[in-house]
Parts: structure tokens; sequence; C-alpha cells
């Protein structure tokens, strides 16, 4: 019993030790995965800061050089000419540069309280106000006063990095982060300061705050007092929102806020900072800015369109242009534009008939897209970056849609030789009860696709759209780099709502063959890193190299023959082709103006080097007055023809040769032309509709005035057709009769009415206008 009991207590006594020696064990074995968790951790993290030092330093020696010119040089934007020389600078003044001894340690107080308040302590990068302004921004406790940049940061940025928000990468911060420490390490504070107070932007076109002190005040920045340079300190986060004269509400907020961040900082007292709030913001403002103009005056009228246009381009590319600093290449050939300038705003070429008589021109080299030149009105007076009427896409282009919208498709799609039959007979649009006439209300009878061209008669052109089909019209269209909001109709075949830029392009691609580039005036935008962005206009094929001679071949005619609509347009010697427009008035309206008077009137022509497009008319056509008369039609091609003999003595003078896809042939003792292997006509598909039909008649039936004998219809035949129903709201096609002016009114609406009274019937509902892009 005894050695049993014995045994059994042995055997306790070692469980209890097993139990007592096991409890230990678990602590410890806790503490060890703890600390091996925690050693990952530090090793990760040693792993993550040494990668990203290594990054970082990586980043660093790929950062641009930042030197002394460009701490101290301004941010604004030049622009070049085509020659490389500045011709703008985007501002309305030249900078005053101050000194640091020259600044108020008021302003530098201001300065450094709002932006970086621990300036003084930090090396150009300050790790505290980064996780400050990370904590604020959290809690929203900042009061927008503190962002995680330093102000050295905030120099180098305005001083070598470009500001465009796709730029804002970790590689960038880097470089931003390392030049900031070098900025620091080689200049004094009161030299960063200096370089800081002269180089923001402050809105209106104004950098630096001297300047700046000059402009709102008329006064030096020492001049000014607690209030006023409190302003000063708080504008540069946003210089157009904090205009005192535009936006008081807002910039008395802010001025206000950097006075609080001033008593906080210790730089003024309490009592100081309620004083200096209680000041009205408009206190000692000017109505009256002092400005030293950084353009001359004369260039910048005379470039004022082409310059506007060039800062909606830099826009659509996403540069700030204000704070960028960028350096702008284009297109522009300062003697073409000064010529340009000077033909529509002088008195020595042609004769206006008021100084409300309104132009808009845009030239295009046709071999690259190149906006060599615009213009967007004449007698603008001061105006900058006023109408640019080069651009606008709110008036019928009139007959010089033909070739785009008839002509063209009609030799792309269906193989129309320039002698192709194409009747000039009674017309009414299909649906309605609207009917198109000419300028003369008189009939020709079948004639040739030629003649029809440079006489400019509208119901060959809307018939030959009726056999092409809107649906590869509008293709041809867009070819050609227009779109439109809505579908086209017949009547578009006559007047497309399309800008001169857009034409010149166009009729650009006919000049080089087919090839259709889009128009664009940057060549070049070098950011302030140094970094150089090349634009170039890639060229489409829009149309056959056929289509292009034939088309040429046939507008040549509307300048030098006897009956030719452009004849005013004509250079001796000079191989050109162009095409007239000419838009009438609503009948509602036409029994208030002469006979013959006009809304616009259009020239658009080209040779081998360029591609001139011009619009002629009044910004309110409808006011008593203001239309265009019928001799004044010609006007349009009288500018044409003093600008192209310009250009044409600077330019070779080459003809066109026909391609091998076209086949000359003699019709009446005159060169004609036709697609290889598409010599006879085209059938009509509208033969058996009560709209007329192009005839087919064959060639041997042409009678030597380009006309082909029928027996449908003599030539001019008077108009006796009465209409049942017209509406007054409606435009007849009246164009102006050949002989300086376009022998044709393009019905410039695009949808019919039905109503009673008694005359032709079309609405002027403009809801075609084109909307196609002129960016890269």
């Amino acid at each position: 019993m005894s050695s049993n009991n014995s045994s059994s207590e042995t055997r306790m006594s070692r469980n209890n030790e097993r139990t007592q020696s096991s409890g230990p064990k678990r602590p410890h074995n806790g503490w060890r995965l703890f600390r091996r968790i925690l050693f990952i951790i530090v090793a990760i993290g040693v792993l993550g800061i040494l990668a990203g030092a290594g990054l970082f330093f990586y980043y660093a020696q790929s950062a641009p050089k930042v030197t002394e010119g460009a701490l101290s040089s301004d941010t604004s934007t030049r622009v070049y000419d085509a020659n490389g020389k500045v011709i703008s600078r985007l501002g309305a003044q030249n900078r005053n540069y101050v000194k640091s001894t020259n600044i108020p340690a008021t302003l530098k107080s201001a300065v450094v309280s709002t932006e970086d308040r621990r300036f003084y302590k930090n090396n150009g990068v300050d790790p505290i106000r980064i996780m400050g302004a990370a904590f604020a921004n959290v809690t929203g406790s900042s009061l927008g006063m503190q962002g995680g940049s330093t102000l050295t940061q905030q120099l180098v940025k305005l001083s070598v990095f470009s500001t465009n928000a796709s730029d804002r990468t970790l590689k960038r911060k880097a470089q931003e982060a390392w030049l900031a420490l070098k900025v620091d390490h080689d200049y004094s504070k009161d030299q960063i300061l200096e370089y800081y107070v002269n180089k923001v932007y402050m809105g209106n076109g104004v950098y630096g705050m001297q300047t700046a002190a000059q402009y709102y005040y008329g006064k030096t920045l020492k001049s000014l007092d607690l209030a006023q340079l409190a302003l000063l300190a708080g504008m540069p986060q946003s210089p157009t929102n904090y205009d005192p004269t535009s936006y008081p509400a807002l910039a008395k907020k802010r001025r206000d806020l950097v006075l609080e961040a001033m008593a906080s900082n210790n730089a003024i007292t309490s009592a100081q900072a309620k004083q200096a709030e209680a000041t009205s913001i408009t206190t000692g403002l000017v109505k009256n800015h002092q400005t030293t103009t950084s353009n001359d005056p004369k260039t910048t009228k005379v470039i004022d369109a082409y310059l506007k246009q060039v800062y909606a381009e830099l826009k659509k590319k996403g540069y700030n242009t204000t704070t960028g600093g960028l350096k702008v290449h284009t297109n522009l050939d300062m003697g073409a534009q000064k010529k340009l300038y000077d033909i529509v705003n002088g008195n020595s070429y042609v004769s206006f008939p008021s100084s409300k008589f309104q132009v808009g021109s845009t030239i295009v080299n046709p071999n690259n897209g190149k906006v060599v030149a615009m213009i967007g009105g004449r007698k603008t007076g001061n105006v900058t970056f006023g109408l640019n009427r080069a651009v606008q896409t709110d008036r019928s282009s009139a007959s010089t849609a033909k070739p785009l919208m008839d002509y063209g498709p009609a030799i792309d799609y269906l193989y129309y030789p320039t002698y192709e039959p194409v009747k000039d007979t009674a017309f009414t649009y299909p649906g309605t009860t609207k009917n198109l006439y000419d300028w003369d209300r008189q009939y020709q009878g079948t004639i040739t696709m030629r003649k029809a061209l440079y006489e400019s008669r509208n119901i060959p052109a809307v018939r030959t759209l009726q056999n092409v089909g809107i649906k590869k019209a509008t293709t041809f269209l867009k070819g050609l780099g227009m779109t439109f909001e809505k579908p086209l109709t017949l009547q578009n075949g006559i007047g497309l709502y399309i800008s001169s830029e857009q034409e010149a392009a166009a009729y650009a691609a006919f000049a080089n063959g087919g090839t259709y580039y889009k128009p664009y005036l940057v060549s070049k935008v070098v950011t302030q890193d140094g970094k150089a962005h090349n634009y170039a206009s890639t060229g489409k094929r829009a149309m056959s190299t056929a289509t292009a001679f034939m088309l040429t071949d046939m507008m040549k005619d509307v300048i030098t023959n006897d009956n030719g609509s452009g004849r005013s347009a004509a250079i001796s010697g000079l191989y050109q082709a162009g095409k007239t427009g000419t838009d009438s008035y609503p009948d509602d309206y036409a029994d208030q103006v002469p006979d013959g008077a006009t809304m616009d009137s259009w020239f658009t022509g080209y040779t081998k080097n360029y591609a001139v497009s011009v619009w002629t008319g009044y910004d309110k056509q409808f006011q008593t007055g203001h239309y265009v008369s019928e001799s004044q039609t010609e006007i349009a091609q009288q500018i044409y023809k003093y600008e192209m003999s310009y250009l044409a003595s600077k330019s070779t003078n080459t003809d066109w040769t026909a391609p091998g896809t076209v086949t000359a042939t003699s019709q009446n003792n005159k060169t004609e032309y036709y697609v290889t292997g598409h010599a006879g006509t085209v059938s009509d598909t509208t033969a058996t509709s009560q709209y007329g039909s192009t005839n087919t008649t064959s060639s041997s039936a042409y009678s030597s005035n380009g006309q082909v004998t029928t027996n449908n219809s003599s030539s001019k035949t008077n108009t006796t057709t009465t209409e049942s129903s017209t509406s007054k709201e409606s435009s007849s096609t009246t164009e102006q009769k050949p002989g300086g002016s376009d022998g044709g009114n393009d019905d410039n609406t695009d949808s019919t009415t039905t109503s009673s009274a008694g005359s032709t019937a079309t609405s002027t509902d403009k809801h075609t206008n084109s909307t196609a892009d002129t960016d890269e």
C-alpha cells in the first residue's frame, strides 16, 4: 500500500513540475513572435526608406539645373513668329523688379506668415510642415494658409517646372525638393524672398508685387500700408479670384486671413490686425492703371486675332499661359499678317463702305496645314482679344460650299467629268413647294458642270448634290475636317455654316492634290523645365488626286472665264483657282434692302503654296444700312487679290499637272478632263422625278458656248412659274450675277416650310453650324 502511494505521489509531483515549468513558456513564445513581427515591420520600413531614398536620388540626378537667371526671370508666356522673333508676351505690363533692400519688412513678414511660417528655420524642405499641412488638410484647421510646399519649393516650381496638372508627378516632386535644398544652400533667405516677390503672378497680366503695387495702387511697395501689403501677399494663391477690383469680397476675406496669420506669427499685434481689417478693401485703388506695355501696340493690333487663336490652342492642349513660363513658337508669317492687316484697315487697297464693314480671313499653307496669317476684324479700336470673325461659324459660306459638298463628291463618288451635262431647269425642293432660283431668275437648260461651277448656278449644284446623296456628301465633308451638329440637307449644297479657317484648310486639299491637313497655329511649346513639345498636322487622304485636279481646273475658270463669277480676283500670270459666294436676305426682309444686296460675300482661292479664305459683311446684317451692295460683293475678291499678290511675290508660281488617273479630251476647242476609264456621262437617279434630272446627252451635243443642246428647255428661259405655297420667313436664292461678284445667293437655310404667300420658301433656321475642332 505504502509503495503504491509513494509511486502515485511521485507521478503527481512530476506532473506538477511539468505544469509549473510549462506555465512561463507561453509568454516567452508570444514575445518571441511579437519581436519577429516587429523586426519584419522595421525591416520593411528600412527597406522602404532606402528604396525611397534611392528613388529620390535617382530622380534628383536627372533634375534640371536651376540658375539665378531662372530664379529672377518672370513667368510670362512668350510667343514667337515662324522666324523665331518674339511677337508677344502675355501680360499687360513689363515687370518692375524690386531689390530686397526696397521690399518692406512688413511685406516680407506677410509673405512668410502666409506661405511658410518656418521659412527662416527650414532648409528649403520642411518635413514638419509637410506633416502639419497633411493634418491641417484633414482637419480643415489651416484656413487655406499653409500647404505642404515651402516658399523655396514654390519658387523652384515657378522658376523651373511646368505648372501643368499632368506634370505633378512623384518624379517632379522629388526633383522640386532636391532643387529647393540646393537653392536654400546657394542663396540667402533674403535673396529667395526677393526672387519670389518678383516672380509671382498677380492677375491682370501683372507679374511681381512691385508691378502689382503700381497697377492696383499707383504706388511703390514702400508707399503701401499694412492692409494693402497684406492684400498683395495673399493674392498669388488665386490672383484672379482675389483681384480687389473685380472680387472685393473675396479679396477682403483673403487679406484678413493674411493679417490673422501675421498676428499669429507675432509679426504684428492683434490690435494692428484688427485695425487693418477695418480698412475698406477699395481704399487706395486706382481706376486708371499705370501700364508699361510689354508689346508694341501696333504689333498687338496686327496679330490680335491670330494671338487669340494661339491661346485657344494652348488651352486645349492643357497649358497654363499665365504662370507657365512658356515659349510658344507659331506658324505666323509676320509679313503676310501685316500685309493682310494693312489691306483691311487702310484705304490704299480697297474702298470700304464704312468702318463697321467687317472682314474675317485665314491663310493656310496647303502642304502642311500651317495657319500663316489670320484677321478677325477691321477697325476694332483698342479692343484686345475681341470677336475673331476668322473662326466664326454662324454665317453661311454661300456658293463656296459647292466644290465642297456638290461637285467634289460628284467627281469622287460618281466619276463626273468636267463636261458632265447638268440641268439648270425649274427645281422644287422635294416634299415642299419651295422653288430654287439663281441670281437672274432664269434657266439655262442643260449645261456643263464646268459652266455651272464658274457661273455659280444654284440649281445644277443642288441637282448634283441630289444625285450624290447627303450621306456621301457628308462623308466627303468629314474628310475635309467638317462635322455638323445636325444632319445636312439639300439646301446646304449652296451654303454651309463654316469658318474661313475651315474653308481655307478644305480648299488647301484641292491645292495639294487631295490631302487634308488640320489647320494649326502652334508648332512648338517649350516649358520652363526646358522640354520641347512639337506639334504638326498629319495629312490624310480626303479625295482622289483626280478629284482635286479636276475641281482646280474648273475653278480656274471662276477667275479667268469672261462669265466667271470671280474675275475681280484675277492676278495676271498667276496659276490660281477659287470660288465666290454671296448670301441674300430672306424674303420677309428683302424689300428693306436694294436689289442685289446680300448679307455675306466670300472668296476662297488658292495657289500651290497658299490657300486664302475671305469673308466680308456686317456683324448686325439686319440693322438699317448694314447690307453688302452688289458692287461691294467684289471686296472679298479684292482683299484676296492684293494679299495673294503679296504671297505670290515670295513663292514659286507653278501650274498643276494632271495625275495619271485623269484623261484629257477636247470638247468645243477646250480641254476637258475625266477620270480615266469614266469618259461617259452618269445617269441621274432622279431622272423620272418632277424636279428635273441630269441630261445624259452625249458630248457631241455641246454648243460653242458650253451648253448642251436639248429639247428640254432653251437657254435663259424666263421664270414664269408661280408657287401655290411659300413662306415670308424664307429666302429665295438670288446669287449675284457673274462679273466681279458671285452669281448666286446661296440659300443659307437648312429646313423648308410651307405656308400661304407668294414667293419661294426656305426657313432661316441655322441649325447646321460646324463643330469641327481646330486644334491638333
